[in-house]
């Protein structure tokens, strides 16, 4: 069992951190707003923006873009994924899985620069302004988003949090494509358009895996301490030549998808541009290979990239 209160180390560990952003006050602390914003760790929300992107695509292309939806879908995405960050701040600390030893970037609870209990609010009050948002949603989808809605309130804190955590038992991999792909893009589409389309089912496929693949090298990286911690994750199990495959694979079902969609008719013939981000794709690749540790950190953020310059040409091909 891992202490509640993080040790005056740790708490340092944080500012330095942080200090090396540039984000902290004269005396050397981190001021209040950097560490909130250390907590949302903005560098994972292009994977909340860029199925909400693709989704509003395919409602332009089927004559159903509906703009107030659209920023309601968004709203709601970047919520859930806050939440789901705050959520796993908190509990990956409490179960060990984030410790002094972490080589990740800096956890704020782990590092003592906020109290677990005002991070679990925080994670309450952002999952009630997602759920104020979904209620729109709601109106214009019906059940099926009220469904929807509430195994995506559950999940943000399920992943890392209560007795069977997903990201604990291997399921994190399966839980982002289906919830940063299928769903998110899918569902961005139906409360525009009213309507479950091949061309949004097929648009969420390259998606998903983009999505998953910010996963998989965050994942890669704290392997050695989240099996210490006894976090299962599909990186502990696969081991680190398994998973480098793994990233390999959904970075290129992502770009395969484009061709197999066209052939079968439901790509335009714009099916290409998301192709030309490529050689990012090519690169990321070849440096997971070669890359270990903490050197992972940036391959996060570029991965994270990826999927967003990935999500803006694809978008264009869809509404071309």
């Amino acid at each position: 069992m891992t202490a509640e209160r993080a040790t005056p180390a740790t708490a340092k560990a944080g500012a330095n951190a942080i200090a090396g952003e540039g984000a902290v006050t004269r005396r050397g602390v981190p001021s209040a707003r950097a560490a909130w914003l250390l907590a949302a760790r903005p560098k994972t929300l292009p994977a909340a923006v860029a199925p909400v992107l693709v989704g509003t695509a395919v409602a332009i292309a089927e004559d159903g873009f509906v703009p107030l939806a659209a920023l309601a879908a968004l709203a709601v995405a970047l919520l859930l994924q806050i939440a789901a960050n705050l959520a796993n701040d908190v509990f990956d600390f409490r179960r060990g899985a984030d410790t002094a030893a972490r080589l990740g970037p800096t956890r704020v609870t782990q590092s003592g620069l906020i109290a677990p209990g005002l991070v679990l609010a925080a994670t309450a009050v952002v999952l009630a302004a997602a759920a104020l948002c979904g209620l729109y949603l709601i109106g214009r989808g019906g059940w099926p988003i009220a469904l929807l809605g509430l195994l995506a309130l559950v999940s943000a804190v399920a992943y890392t949090g209560g007795p069977a955590p997903l990201g604990y038992l291997g399921l994190g991999d399966v839980f982002v494509f289906g919830f940063f792909g299928l769903v998110a893009v899918a569902g961005t589409a139906f409360v525009q358009t009213g309507r479950l389309s091949p061309l949004a089912l097929a648009a969420a496929v390259p998606v998903g895996c983009l999505a998953t693949a910010i996963l998989v090298v965050n994942n890669l990286r704290d392997a050695i301490t989240d099996r210490a911690a006894g976090k299962r994750t599909l990186a502990v199990r696969l081991g680190a030549a398994r998973t480098r495959w793994e990233f390999a694979s959904l970075v290129g079902v992502a770009y395969v998808a484009m061709p197999v969609g066209w052939t079968a008719g439901t790509f335009s013939g714009w099916w290409w541009l998301p192709w030309l981000s490529a050689p990012l794709a090519v690169s990321l690749v070849a440096r997971l290979w070669t890359t270990h540790g903490a050197a992972l950190n940036p391959l996060l953020g570029a991965t994270a990239r990826l999927e967003l310059v990935f999500a803006v040409l694809l978008t264009g091909s869809i509404v071309l």
